[in-house]
């Protein structure tokens, strides 16, 4: 029973470093990749700061390091909680086995009494003829058999739980060393966010003196976006009452009466009417966080909703603005149809339908397709406009259920 109940505390004592291990490398890799996007954030941050002139480009830079800095500083808090109870739980085991060896040295130290005090072949012997038939004898010539081969297992039993307790020992001595590098790393990345903060406040004070121009770049960038979503809008509502028609059409060829045909829906789930776009819908719906990026390597500069700059520019995104790299190329994030491709005096945008689904491609240099063709997931359509201005290179994604926007980020992979 005692070594059933030690091998059930070992399987349990591997299976929570294995879940540690898994957990602690995730957060790894999620620091890691933050950590990448910050410093790809520097660059575009020292770029556009070497004007004296502040843009929202700038301030957006700014606003998106700080909230990566801030997400990776939550990252390392989380590291540190699950290195305090992988430290909390390595403390109980290492408390456990020291207990237990403990308990095995003891038994051991009265076995070896017991040998030492029958050491005596002649003893034994005498153990045994004193049986008082053949089979008594036999038992009890066993009976001496097993105590030795017993004190030989306990005698291996001490070795492996001391090899496991110096394992435990080692291991939680790296999980507190790593704890205080991981303290150190918090305590660095606090200092950088507060210095980052204190800029921020500085460059949002002087917005009071640049309002005027900020707010006519504003108008410029609303415009645009209010041109791209008025096309958007067309070519939904395109697809809609296309659906619609074709649903009418069918309804009545597969009734001898079309007043007693069923009425068909007049919301965006006629997109879905057909089984091969609802089955499309499904798929997509269920992809939620697990969509490609639109573009290999990126940073979010402008996340989805109202964003405030000062204390009179204000701007709202139906979608994400992602930077990357000069020269990259867009990518549909799941497979469906090519609603439009529509011209920006210089810049495209592309309308990719996914059943009831949508997303939207914008500023882009070039395209590879065009309206009605069928694209596959990860399928290369266009290529990232570069603004020769500030040599910035964004491309702005939207998710759209209907013509309803939806946050993007709750959708793509992490």
């Amino acid at each position: 029973m005692k070594w059933v109940v030690f091998f059930l505390v070992f399987i349990g004592v591997c299976i929570d470093s294995y879940t540690f291990a898994q957990s602690s490398a995730e957060l790894k890799r999620r620091k890691d990749a933050l950590t990448r996007e910050i410093e790809a954030l520097n660059g575009s941050l020292n770029q556009t700061s070497s004007s004296k002139r502040l843009s929202l480009k700038q301030i957006k830079a700014l606003n998106a390091q700080i909230h990566l800095r801030e997400a990776k500083i939550a990252t390392i808090n989380s590291e540190i909680f699950l290195l305090k109870n992988q430290i909390s739980k390595n403390t109980s085991t290492v408390h456990s086995l020291q207990l237990q060896l403990a308990q095995l040295r003891k038994e051991y130290e009265q076995m070896i009494l017991f040998a030492f005090r029958n050491k005596d072949s002649y003893n034994q012997l005498m153990f045994i003829f004193a049986a008082q038939d053949f089979n008594q004898a036999y038992k009890r010539l066993k009976y001496l058999h097993q105590i030795g081969e017993y004190r030989r297992k306990q005698a291996v039993e001490m070795q492996d739980t001391q090899r496991k307790l110096n394992i435990k020992i080692i291991a939680l001595d790296h999980d507190k060393q790593e704890k205080n590098h991981l303290l150190q790393d918090q305590e660095k990345e606090k200092k950088t966010l507060g210095k980052q903060k204190s800029n921020q406040a500085k460059v949002l004070t002087g917005l009071n003196k640049q309002e005027k121009e900020l707010k006519q770049e504003l108008s410029q960038k609303q415009r645009e976006s209010a041109r791209l979503n008025k096309a958007i809008q067309a070519a939904i509502n395109w697809e809609i009452e296309e659906a619609r028609r074709k649903a009418e059409a069918e309804a009545k060829a597969n009734s001898k009466n079309a007043s007693s045909s069923k009425p068909v829906s007049k919301g965006s789930s006629i997109l879905a009417a057909t089984p091969e776009a609802a089955k499309l819908s499904s798929d997509f719906a269920s992809s939620r966080g697990n969509l490609p990026w639109p573009v290999t390597n990126g940073v979010i500069m402008e996340s989805f909703g109202m964003h405030r700059y000062g204390a009179n520019v204000k701007t709202e995104n139906n979608g994400v603005d992602i930077k990357t790299a000069v020269g990259s190329t867009v990518r549909a994030v799941f497979a469906g149809e090519v609603a439009t491709v529509q011209n920006f005096a210089g810049s495209y945008a592309i309308l990719i339908r996914h059943g009831e689904y949508f997303t939207v491609y914008s500023n882009l240099r070039s395209v590879n397709v065009s309206k009605g063709q069928k694209v596959s997931l990860k399928q290369a359509i266009g290529t990232v406009l570069t603004d020769t201005g500030d040599g910035t290179t964004q491309v702005h994604f939207e998710v759209r259920k209907g013509a309803a926007p939806l946050n993007p980020e709750s959708w793509l992979a992490n």
